[in-house]
């Protein structure tokens, strides 16, 4: 999600190096499978070829589908779903270690 929101101050890295490298992450899939032909084929086409020349293309396409809210939802059940599994193990701060990192892995804006 980050690639796509944050800034390079903010996020410590160029916005778009997900993309650069030919990364398929979640927003980009979710927008493929739930965008029309057009948006289809650019967010395929940026992914093969690294298309940082259409980010803004790119990120129109991610937010018209919804796909940064609905990769928010997944990272949130998935961190719901660790820190469950971890609510068996006893109060240590290696627990609270983890669910900290749980926390972080979503929240986190760099």
């Amino acid at each position: 999600m980050l690639d796509y929101r944050a800034d390079r101050a903010t996020l410590g890295k160029n916005i778009g190096d997900d993309l650069a490298e030919g990364k398929p992450t979640l927003p980009l899939i979710h927008a493929m499978r739930l965008g029309n032909s057009g948006q289809s084929a650019l967010l395929r086409n940026a992914i093969e070829k690294g298309g940082l020349d259409q980010i803004s293309a790119v990120v129109a396409a991610i937010e018209s589908t919804g796909s940064i809210a609905y990769t928010a939802h997944q990272a949130e059940a998935e961190a719901g779903l660790a820190k469950e599994a971890l609510a068996v193990l006893p109060e240590t701060p290696f627990k609270q270690a983890l669910l900290d990192l749980a926390h972080f892995s979503v929240h986190r804006n760099h």
